[in-house]
């Protein structure tokens, strides 16, 4: 069987076609490489010349690797924007496997645009329901704060009315008034220490806005996606050291905190890194000019 150990060097255009067929992936062909590496998915090969002509170029060892783990999970998913997190998880996490030129493809084209920027807005939305919703939360109370946030997503201006929209939205479903009213409590949910009230959903929904909007803009180019990953790195080694504390004190959302599988952080690479823009875009609190 063809594995990531067959591959000990760098090869060109051909050899990573060779790669693909020998793996079991005979669809693959020259046209097909080249549109992964307009996408993000593989990286430019490096260019190489000679006194009297060029050699083909080449593509890195782990470049050829990167392919067979992408044709892998591609028999999973079918759409190139889902297979674009790979190259971005493996940026985020390791050195030496994806460059930032490669990940800032990937992260456009994971975004989208149109449908598909709407189906990210959506996401995020739906996930965070998922998250903060109360269980007597009515369907109307939940749709519309899916909608206002996937709306808030693709573009729309957040006005002081529009805000104060999203904050009711909000509120609907974290404290329906059939529960809450007549108490006059405040829900929190998870660890004192990091709590989720309707404020701090607020905000990240404001936070996941800004970072939408700024790619869709064009303007989230790789020093600032090298930025959002130092940040990312840092808090993800902070949250690992306290996350098992955070599960124990966690109460209805100790799954939050518990390890996801390889296969679950491919498949959250994208919002995961979403988040970590948007809150430094909008935390003005950073003084270094995210916004």
């Amino acid at each position: 069987m063809y594995t990531w150990e067959s591959i000990t060097g760098p090869g060109t255009i051909d050899d990573l076609v060779a790669d693909a067929h020998a793996a079991g992936h005979s669809d693959m062909t020259v046209r097909r490489i080249h549109d992964w590496i307009s996408k993000g998915l593989l990286d430019q090969p490096r260019l190489r010349t000679r006194r009297r002509g060029s050699d083909k170029a080449e593509h890195s060892a782990n470049q050829r690797r990167l392919l067979l783990l992408l044709l892998d999970k591609h028999q999973q998913v079918a759409r190139l924007s889902s297979l674009a997190q790979v190259p971005l998880a493996m940026w985020l996490w390791w050195d030496g496997y994806v460059p930032t030129r490669q990940a800032q493809r990937a992260w456009v084209t994971w975004v989208g645009r149109g449908r598909r920027s709407q189906e990210v807005a959506r996401e995020g939305a739906v996930g965070l329901l998922e998250q903060v919703g109360h269980q007597l939360a009515t369907p109307t109370a939940r749709a519309r704060f899916v909608r206002i946030i996937t709306e808030l997503g693709n573009g729309k201006m957040l006005t002081v009315r529009g805000r104060a929209e999203l904050l009711d939205a909000v509120r609907d479903v974290m404290e329906p008034e059939t529960v809450f009213a007549a108490s006059g409590l405040v829900r929190s949910l998870g660890p004192a220490g990091a709590p989720m009230t309707v404020d701090a959903v607020v905000t990240q929904v404001e936070a996941l806005r800004t970072a939408l909007c700024r790619t869709l803009d064009g303007k989230a180019d790789g020093s600032l996606l090298e930025r959002g990953r130092a940040v990312y790195r840092a808090s993800t080694a902070d949250y690992l050291a306290v996350r098992s504390g955070l599960a124990a004190d966690a109460g209805q959302l100790a799954d939050l905190f518990r390890q996801p599988t390889l296969q679950q952080q491919f498949n959250q690479a994208g919002h995961q890194l979403l988040l970590v823009l948007g809150m430094h875009l909008v935390d003005r609190r950073t003084g270094v000019g995210w916004a």
